[in-house]
């Protein structure tokens, strides 16, 4: 074991091995195969990550070294940003500096740099970066900024790990390490579909984060079964639950997907509209973590994808007796990115940051459990189903213990 990050049977590289086996994920990041949990530090699976920063900034801050290892690693985040955005990215930051002191003599050096939350700040210190020799960069963490500093990293052949959950800006050689909608949908419309339930309706918010989640639904929906009711609405929400009710005969299961406030409003438009929820399998994703879910009588025994709750759980343990608070939600993305690319500089050689070695197919177990990065610079992770229930979240069906080749 070396200090958090250890090696399966101590193997020298990454392979695929069947899924039977525990030493599927080619490398175990953070302490012994910890998950992670939707609940307890917010919510994970929010519409592209953080809102864009309201009000002034804070003064730049100045570039900061972590680390005296060999191999440069630019890690870029919005920390003079104002308001939630900064805060997000200090705690970033914390969990990045205590992922170098939980691993034992990484041979990284971290190069942490302020893009004020904004493309050009982005590009600025992504030319820093990359005059300062780093083999790879991590973040930034909003949408926007994600393509200066890929387009950069890009012509220098610089792979990037960026925290953005908007899988519109990954590509080639950009990858995303965060929570993107279409992990919990797969796995929600995969989990229902096992325990019986083929004919789908859907009720979705008619945005941004509502786009990206229908494309899932309706390509994991149309591989188990059909899709026999589906709705978006935008202010006329009851007009929309109106005519889902109507078709609700013929489903075996509902599926909204929207944050916590909002799928109870929905909840209940549909009940207003004459439908019975209770007959009925209700289906979510990880926005559905959330109070206001738990307390709704007509959501109760609804089943959403998200990470097991073990590893946030330590990992917050361990960050608030460091830094004496207790860390964002995202930090542990920041924590699993600087853990990754330090075990696989001491671990990979001249190919560390190869596009092989990034993209294998066993993966990676981290804080928030199984992940793996997939060619066009998504991501996958191993989720667990939980059901809603009023003392808060219940586990169904865990996550898996590895990733098939």
């Amino acid at each position: 074991m070396e200090g958090p990050l250890y090696r399966n049977q101590g193997s020298p590289a990454l392979r695929s091995v069947g899924p039977t086996r525990r030493t599927a994920v080619g490398l175990i990041l953070g302490m012994p195969l910890l998950g992670a949990c939707a609940g307890g530090g917010g919510q994970i699976s929010s519409p592209f990550g953080p809102a864009p920063p309201e009000g002034p900034p804070g003064p730049q801050q100045q570039p900061l070294a972590v680390g005296t290892g060999n191999v440069k690693v630019g890690l870029i985040l919005p920390l003079s940003a104002a308001g939630n955005a900064g805060v997000a990215a200090l705690s970033m930051k914390n969990a990045a500096e205590m992922a170098l002191a939980e691993f034992q003599n990484p041979n990284i050096q971290l190069l942490i740099k302020d893009d004020g939350g904004n493309p050009q700040g982005a590009q600025q210190v992504t030319q820093e970066a990359l005059g300062e020799g780093v083999e790879i960069i991590l973040g930034p963490l909003f949408a926007g900024s994600v393509p200066a500093t890929a387009q950069m990293a890009r012509s220098r052949g610089i792979p990037v790990i960026a925290f953005s959950t908007d899988s519109s800006v990954a590509g080639r050689g950009v990858f995303l390490l965060s929570f993107l909608p279409e992990s919990d949908v797969y796995r929600i419309v995969d989990y229902s579909a096992s325990i019986g339930k083929r004919s789908f309706a859907a009720l979705l918010p008619d945005n941004a984060y509502g786009n990206v989640v229908e494309a899932a639904f309706k390509q994991a929906a149309g591989r188990k079964g059909r899709i026999v009711a589906f709705e978006k609405y935008a202010a006329d929400r009851a007009g929309a639950a109106r005519t889902v009710a109507q078709s609700l005969g013929s489903a075996d299961a509902l599926f909204i997907a929207d944050d916590g406030e909002s799928v109870v409003a929905t909840a209940d438009a549909l009940t207003a509209a004459g439908a019975n929820l209770r007959n009925i399998q209700m289906l979510g994703t990880g926005l559905w973590d959330n109070p206001r879910v738990y307390a709704s009588p007509v959501l109760q025994g609804g089943l959403y994808a998200a990470p097991d709750s073990s590893g946030f759980r330590a990992f917050s343990g361990r960050y608030r007796a460091k830094f004496g608070a207790d860390p964002v939600r995202t930090a542990t993305l920041a924590y699993d990115a600087v853990a990754l690319v330090a075990a696989l500089s001491k671990q990979q050689g001249s190919h560390r940051f190869s596009p092989e070695t990034l993209t294998n197919p066993s993966g990676f177990a981290g804080i928030d459990g199984l992940f793996r990065f997939r060619s066009d610079g998504t991501n996958e992770r191993g989720l667990a189903v939980m059901r809603v229930a009023s003392g808060g979240p219940t586990p169904v069906a865990g996550p898996p213990k590895s990733f098939g080749a």
